[in-house]
């Protein structure tokens, strides 16, 4: 017996920014400097009154509309831009989505390596017998911790939700994890404020960080050569992991869907991994960095323009925020 993907639905905010607006705010930046340097043309946002919680409804919503949603007997909900400190929002969803009482329903806290989390989580709730069927939810609003004059951090990330049914089956269709963490890394992915520790500062002063990106310690920081620095020497390291807990090499693997970052830091490791790049998934340009929503958008356009098939070999690596990493191997 194992777990098995059955089906990925996904949501897009209605709004969207292009490059060519970001460069009006921007005179030093062209749209097609900010397409070659991260890979993005444009980047769907929420609205003012907009949450990832109201993201989340909708892409659960979209794939239980032909789905028995009374068979759901667990909800995870991977957010790092929650509705309130508590309750939780997986309570909530389980309440407006409309499933039954009698199940399970938790939030987690993870950033570009949270789908994967999940599907580990899930994996092992359906071996377990703790559920049969479960659904996983991830939903990021992260241009609501970003400073409208941060033109870096801007250029990159996008909004987006994904609901993703995991169900028991016959054979294990996800296979093995290597997970990692280094907590030393913390401060070089933050929102500095706004949590217990250092309350949210309606006075917090701008910081200008020599480059033209502006921000407060109320708004997204991200160290982006400390994050580059991260991810060379972790990635390579998951995906050698990966590999041989599932006894396989790349060869044996027919598409590679890595978290979309951003262009330039993806291409590198293609390269330094030697993943031949007609196996390589690029899903950026009209999304953006969704943070822990790009690979199951990933996994569902790829599957929607066949690029993968049924039955073949997926080798799945998140990372980022934390630090934190993990990959495994789903056979679609």
């Amino acid at each position: 017996m194992g777990a098995k993907i059955t089906n990925i639905e996904y949501y897009l905010p209605e709004k969207i920014i292009t490059n060519n607006q970001l460069a009006k705010q921007f005179p030093d930046w062209s749209s097609e400097k900010i397409e070659k340097k991260v890979g993005i043309r444009e980047r769907h946002i929420v609205r003012e009154n907009e949450t990832a919680l109201d993201l989340a409804l909708v892409a659960g919503k979209k794939i239980l509309k032909n789905y028995d949603k009374d068979k759901i007997d667990f909800l995870l909900f991977c957010t790092q831009s929650p509705e309130y400190y508590l309750p939780s929002g997986a309570c909530i969803l389980q309440d407006r989505i409309g499933l039954k009482t009698d199940i399970g329903a938790f939030d987690y806290n993870l950033g570009c390596s949270g789908f994967i989390y999940g599907l580990a989580m899930a994996k092992s709730m359906i071996n377990s017998n703790i559920a049969k069927k479960i659904i996983l939810i991830t939903s990021e609003t992260y241009t609501k911790h970003i400073h409208p004059k941060d033109k870096s951090n801007r250029t990159i990330f996008g909004d987006a939700a994904a609901a993703t049914i995991i169900e028991k089956s016959e054979e294990e269709h996800i296979g093995e994890f290597a997970l990692g963490t280094d907590g030393s890394g913390y401060k070089n992915l933050i929102v500095p404020n706004g949590g217990l520790r250092n309350r949210y500062n309606p006075n917090a002063k701008e910081i200008d960080d020599a480059s033209g990106s502006i921000r407060t310690n109320n708004n997204l920081y991200m160290n982006g050569p400390e994050i580059f620095n991260f991810t060379i020497k972790a990635v390579p390291k998951v995906v050698s992991e990966t590999l041989k807990k599932n006894n396989t090499t790349l060869d044996e693997i027919n598409y590679v869907i890595f978290h979309q970052s951003n262009k330039y830091m993806n291409e590198y490791l293609r390269k330094k991994i030697n993943i031949p790049k007609s196996k390589f998934c690029e899903n950026l340009l009209l999304k953006g960095n969704t943070v822990s929503t790009t690979i199951p958008i990933a996994i569902k356009d790829s599957l929607d323009n066949n690029f993968i098939k049924k039955n073949d070999n997926v080798l799945l690596v998140g990372f980022g925020v934390g630090y934190s990493w993990g990959g495994t191997i789903i056979t679609v």
